[in-house]
């Protein structure tokens, strides 16, 4: 079975990492992998519950609604897609990155993207940032529900690791200060992983600003 399948969520279970953060504005969190060949990474959650910054708002230059941001956490894209005047919402299976956004006032889904979603297949815009490419384990699985979501022509923008050799799908779980999540299903991959996964798409341009990589791809 594909892991992308799965029904376990980012950082969700035991000590309930990802939720503990967004209530609290911790500063870090801990991705650690099972396999113990792989590295762990410091991932910044400040900067996502943060207002966007220059790198975030590149990524909506050009962009038409509706817009969909997936993953979309404590909302700062939705919020800056909103700002932007454009059409957007935000989905994300977890009820406190769902509860922060409602709270916020921004539109925002509690469901899995792969889950039936409004407006399928007439989405004019589709955000993947912060690693969500991942969500999931399956790059490809990923790309081809997005392909689905997305009008034909329709755009994805998506954000590859900072390392262009990375292509690594595998468990991992998120470490906070209180202990670990259960484990997760999450894959990474730099630029040359992701583009090769893009299988139903063209790629339109692709950027590094502020130690980030990003591809805008056009639906086929």
């Amino acid at each position: 079975m594909s892991l992308a399948l799965s029904a376990a969520r980012f950082g969700a279970g035991g000590a309930e990492p990802w939720a503990a953060a967004l209530r609290s504005a911790a500063p870090t969190l801990e991705l650690v992998p099972e396999d113990p060949s792989t590295e762990s990474e410091s991932l910044d959650v400040q900067r996502w519950s943060a207002v966007a910054d220059r790198a975030d708002r590149s990524t909506l230059e050009g962009l038409r609604g509706p817009l969909l941001d997936v993953g979309c956490g404590p909302g700062r894209m939705v919020r800056a897609a909103l700002d932007a005047g454009l059409q957007a919402w935000g989905v994300d299976a977890d009820p406190v990155a769902v509860s922060t956004c409602r709270a916020a006032g921004l539109p925002v889904l509690r469901r899995s993207v792969f889950d039936p979603l409004p407006l399928e297949g007439s989405w004019s815009s589709l955000l993947l940032l912060d690693g969500n490419v991942g969500i999931g384990g399956d790059v490809e699985a990923m790309f081809a529900r997005c392909r689905r979501l997305l009008h034909r022509g329709g755009v994805l923008v998506v954000e590859a690791h900072p390392d262009p050799a990375r292509d690594v799908a595998a468990m991992w779980r998120l470490r906070g200060a209180a202990g670990d999540s259960d484990s997760f299903p999450w894959s990474q991959v730099g630029m040359p992983a992701l583009l090769r996964a893009a299988h139903d798409f063209d790629l339109e341009h692709a950027w590094q600003l502020d130690g980030r990589w990003f591809a805008r791809l056009r639906a086929q």
